[in-house]
């Protein structure tokens, strides 16, 4: 019987996350940003042998137009890889990049090779969130009797408000969790808090002039996550109308729905994450230094109506994988998809708000769909080192039911 080997990080970083559509990377494509991930994460391991990288794993939830074509393979090559490091696209949603690590992690610990690449990609501004010609099997709407059956048609928002009813989670307290977002990612911004996890970028942007008719090409580096808002307040977010549920009916009875908004909802977004992960036989090889252990990693499926509560599934199994308790977790990264089943995740497992997301979460940073796993797992690794603390965590709800989460130690 084969000893489990620690597979250990010893790179991570990340693109700045820009505004999908209206943002910085809104003309970049998704796979020019794998490939300055990859060759940033490369940059920090000078001493490494590319050659003895076994394969590059990374997580795209919608992989197809120009995130399609194994985006993987595809990224690796423009990244200038050696033509003998392979390439696969994963897909678990929101969960994609984080995935990605627990695969690469996994293949070091079961011995099948010493040196991984884990990353994450999305440009929802190229790929729409539900691909280009989405087609639901008519037998999810066979039995609408059963929303158990049929939920997993719904779209995201207006599971975040089925989680809002059933867990009691009001406006007003999405609205506050939301404006707090903001705050510490600003807060986090002026601090020079995300200086060791984001690699900055230099993107071409093309603009026409009607006048002379000539296309203007214009260059500039992004350094920061485009989402937080400085000006953003309380009475500003509680004036934005629902955009999933209408609280009253045509008789005008409640719904009891219409409290999800645009601005208590994670912002849709363009980035990329990688990872370099290492066996111990491979960090002594190459005179590599580990940053985290990948320590644990669990995923569990819960009804699609209502896939914000994942984590609350998804945490306990990974603790307990890791021999660990709740409280043993220094840093957590929720996802944050919606208030309102962030809210519901912490409220029901009791998790420390001053350790969930100090940084600010999704609703102020952005949310790449099958890149925030990467990205947010290059911020737990530099996150607990930088504030000297042991356990760290990543975990995030998954469309259609699922949760995920992944536990890191500092070393």
């Amino acid at each position: 019987m084969k000893t489990l080997r620690d597979a250990y990080i010893v790179a991570a970083t990340r693109t700045p996350i820009g505004k999908s559509h209206k943002g910085c990377f809104r003309q970049t494509r998704p796979d020019d940003l794998l490939a300055h991930a990859l060759r940033a994460a490369l940059v920090q391991v000078p001493s490494l042998d590319p050659a003895a990288i076994e394969d590059v794993i990374c997580g795209c939830a919608i992989p197809e137009a120009q995130q399609g074509l194994n985006v993987a393979r595809v990224g690796a090559v423009l990244a200038g890889l050696p033509k003998s490091v392979g390439g696969i696209t994963v897909n678990r949603f929101c969960a994609s990049g984080l995935s990605a690590v627990q695969m690469a992690a996994d293949r070091i610990r079961v011995g099948e090779a010493d040196v991984m690449i884990a990353a994450g990609v999305e440009s929802m501004s190229m790929v729409p969130m539900m691909g280009n010609t989405p087609s639901l099997n008519p037998r999810i709407f066979a039995n609408l009797g059963n929303v158990e059956d049929y939920g997993i048609a719904y779209g995201m928002g207006l599971t975040a408000e089925k989680v809002a009813q059933q867990w009691k989670v009001s406006r007003q307290a999405q609205d506050e969790f939301a404006l707090q977002s903001h705050q510490r990612a600003i807060r986090a911004q002026q601090a020079g808090e995300f200086r060791d996890e984001i690699t900055p970028v230099e993107v071409e942007e093309r603009s026409f002039d009607p006048e002379t008719g000539e296309v203007r090409l214009s260059r500039r580096t992004v350094e920061l996550d485009e989402g937080p808002r400085a000006d953003t307040s309380l009475e500003a977010l509680a004036k934005l109308k629902p955009v999933f549920a209408t609280p009253w009916r045509a008789d005008r009875t409640a719904t009891g729905l219409g409290s999800v908004t645009a601005g208590n909802s994670s912002q849709t977004s363009d980035g990329a994450g990688a990872l370099i992960l290492a066996s111990e036989a491979a960090i002594q090889r190459f005179g590599l230094k580990p940053l985290a252990r990948f320590v644990a990693y669990a995923s569990r499926g819960v009804p699609p109506h209502i896939m914000g509560i994942g984590p609350i599934e998804a945490i306990p199994a990974a603790l307990k994988a890791a021999g660990l308790k709740q409280d043993d977790l220094d840093w957590i990264e929720l996802n944050e998809a919606f208030a309102a089943q962030s809210l519901a995740v912490m409220n029901q497992l009791g998790l420390d708000p001053a350790k969930v997301n100090p940084m600010g979460g999704a609703i102020a940073l952005g949310h790449p769909l099958g890149a925030t796993g990467a990205i947010r797992s290059a911020t737990v690794v530099h996150a607990l080192r930088r504030h000297d603390l042991r356990y760290g965590m990543v975990t995030m709800c998954v469309g259609m039911g699922q949760g995920a989460a992944g536990i890191f130690e500092r070393v």
